[in-house]
């Protein structure tokens, strides 16, 4: 929007040349520009009125001079200035209206602006006046209806004089990760964890990797915290897509706590020579939405989204005009309910500059249009770039508001209802081998709705087999896991609320062989505290038996139960003593020793409950198990 002061210059010049100013006013102008050029905003200001004063119909210099006030968000003076130039400049009235009515909407005059805008639009007939007259309307109903909570500064341990931008969190909310462009030139990621009063503590360099001399900017990781997607500027080759300006790289750790890999840029696939900028991923790893002003878009910048399918990222598809405008559209965050998409733009009617919007997942490729998040989120200032905390309540976001253009700070919100994402909980663990324990990477995880549908498609992690999953909440979840050289798993699991879960995923080597059959041969039962077999009792045994008498490779198991009365060491010892007897009738019909696992296991295992004689009686046993 503030762009489009430029496109006046020429027609406020051609006016100025009507009536040539003295030359005081001239060089009161010249020196007043010269200030500004030299960072001295005051003087230069002070001095280009000396120059208005001295020339009161000096049109470039109230054209100047608003723009000025208009960039530093000094709107109510850029309002002041404009009206004055309706006033005293030749055609004033008709060639400052369109920098009057900007000036009003982002001072908050919807009204006035309107009034101004109705009387201007008809003569021109043009798609600016009726862009100028949506926004209007739009800041007049925003204004009536503001969200309930006040946006709050997170304070000088993450914001500093420089620019703080591009806020993501963690999804465990423990780190806060932001870009700090420094002393106006070099871009790096910082990082912050949470103190024990509910803010930050300060933030910290990164560090080499990921950071560089080079630009750094707009950082996404991943929601298992393995993977790094960023914006790397000021790159040069010779293939021309390789490096080419501003590209997206990427780096990898194999745990939460490892250092990041030498960071690699995308292929041709993703990078151009155009800009290629302000990744975001999805909760499964699947989806990347980034910003470019490749061809074939809707204007500057417009959002893109490519899939990871057969071990590639397939060629990006624009996001359409429903998403993209004739403005800029950037910094997309997509929460990891992986159904709500936020980002901002100039190109739908806002508070002004840069405003922040959001969208829900219609299919795979149809979003719903676009909603302004309201004031006072978005205000007359711009607003770059939003996170959302996995619960959906809080957002954390970048916005110039108090400062001058592009000196962002961050800040923070509680979210009302209709802007919340889909809130989500969190499932973690390892896959590992359930027999040697041995740790499972590259295995892979498929979660399905109970109706078959195909939601998410996760790997365990190649360093130390670990997997974070963001899931809504309330729904019960099929999962399916098949990794190589094991069999596969077919598993169910219900989120029950926005906690973290944590589920270990054991695997069966693909190369087991189970027992062949365990049968359950003869059990016998004993009178209280007794531990003696009866002649029926040997009868039994070797009844039970007779069938196994030649089957010389079969193992016994012989294990011994009590009831739930007396002392639990005496009734161990009494099962014991009873497996004991068993195991010697057993010997005694000649089967080896060696192939006989005797065992007491006192009350464990109950076949009744311990509540009556009766079933006291069924307790007091011992189970002869044959394996083969």
């Amino acid at each position: 929007m503030r762009r489009l002061f430029a496109l006046l210059f020429p027609l406020l010049l051609s006016v100025a040349a009507l009536a040539q100013p003295p030359a005081k006013a001239v060089n009161q102008f010249e020196e007043a520009m010269n200030y500004m050029a030299q960072k001295e905003q005051d003087k230069a200001c002070s001095t280009m009125e000396d120059a208005i004063k001295a020339y009161p119909a000096f049109a470039e210099a109230y054209s100047v001079l608003g723009q000025w006030y208009f960039t530093m968000h000094q709107f109510g003076k850029a309002v002041d200035v404009f009206r004055r130039a309706s006033q005293n400049c030749p055609k004033g009235n008709e060639n400052f209206a369109k920098p009057l009515v900007r000036s009003l909407i982002c001072n908050y005059q919807p009204a006035e602006a309107t009034q101004l805008a109705n009387r201007y639009a008809p003569r021109y007939n043009n798609a600016d006046w009726e862009r100028l007259k949506a926004q209007a309307l739009f800041v007049s109903q925003a204004l009536a209806q503001p969200l309930p909570d006040t946006p709050k500064n997170i304070g000088c341990r993450i914001n500093t004089p420089d620019p703080e931008m591009y806020p993501s969190i963690a999804a465990d909310t423990q780190t806060l990760y932001y870009t700090r462009r420094m002393h106006g030139e070099d871009e790096d990621f910082f990082s912050a964890t949470p103190d024990s009063c509910g803010g930050w503590f300060t933030g910290r360099n990164m560090g080499s990797p990921p950071n560089t001399p080079d630009q750094e900017s707009a950082q996404n990781i991943s929601v298992d915290r393995h993977y790094l997607f960023f914006t790397r500027c000021e790159n040069r080759s010779d293939n021309g897509w390789e490096k080419g300006g501003c590209d997206l790289f990427m780096a990898y750790r194999v745990a939460v706590d490892s250092p990041w890999t030498v960071p690699q840029t995308f292929g041709a696939t993703i990078n151009s020579p155009g800009y290629e900028g302000m990744p975001c991923l999805s909760a499964d790893n699947r989806e990347l939405f980034f910003v470019s002003d490749r061809p074939g878009g809707y204007g500057g910048f417009d959002i893109w989204v490519s899939r990871f399918e057969n071990g590639y990222w397939q060629v990006p598809r624009n996001m359409g005009p429903r998403i993209n405008t004739a403005g800029n559209e950037t910094a997309p965050f997509l929460h990891p309910d992986n159904n709500t998409l936020y980002f901002a733009s100039t190109g739908i009617a806002g508070m002004g500059g840069s405003d922040l919007f959001y969208c829900r997942r219609v299919n795979d490729t149809m979003w719903t249009t676009p909603k302004n998040m309201g004031y006072p989120l978005n205000t007359s200032s711009d607003e770059n770039s939003i996170c959302i905390t996995p619960d959906g309540q809080k957002c954390y976001f970048a916005s110039d508001r108090d400062s001058t253009t592009g000196n962002f700070d961050i800040y923070e919100m509680k979210l009302p209802p209709a802007l919340q994402p889909v809130p989500v909980g969190i499932v973690k663990g390892v896959v590992y081998d359930s027999l040697s324990k041995e740790l499972l990477n590259h295995a892979s995880i498929h979660i399905n709705k109970p109706n078959g549908e195909n939601l998410f498609h996760f790997m365990s992690n190649r360093g130390d087999a670990s997997y974070m999953i963001t899931l809504p909440a309330g729904i019960n979840y099929h999962w399916h896991i098949d990794r190589v050289g094991y069999t596969s798993l077919d598993d169910s699991f219900t989120l029950r609320d926005r906690s973290t879960v944590i589920h270990d995923i054991a695997m069966l080597p693909g190369d087991y062989q189970a027992p062949i059959n365990d049968s359950l041969v003869l059990t016998i039962h004993f009178p209280l505290n007794s531990a003696k077999l009866s002649d029926s009792d040997v009868a039994n045994i070797r009844k039970a038996m007779d069938p196994w008498t030649f089957e010389k490779s079969i193992v016994i198991y012989v294990n011994g139960y009590t009831d739930n009365t007396g002392n639990p060491m005496i009734n161990e010892q009494l099962s014991f003593n009873r497996a004991n007897l068993v195991t010697q009738a057993l010997t005694d019909l000649g089967y080896d020793p060696v192939n006989i696992q005797s065992k007491g296991w006192g009350e464990a295992n109950p076949v009744a409950p311990n509540d009556s004689e009766e079933n006291w009686a069924k307790n007091r046993r011992v189970e002869v198990i044959i394996r083969r």
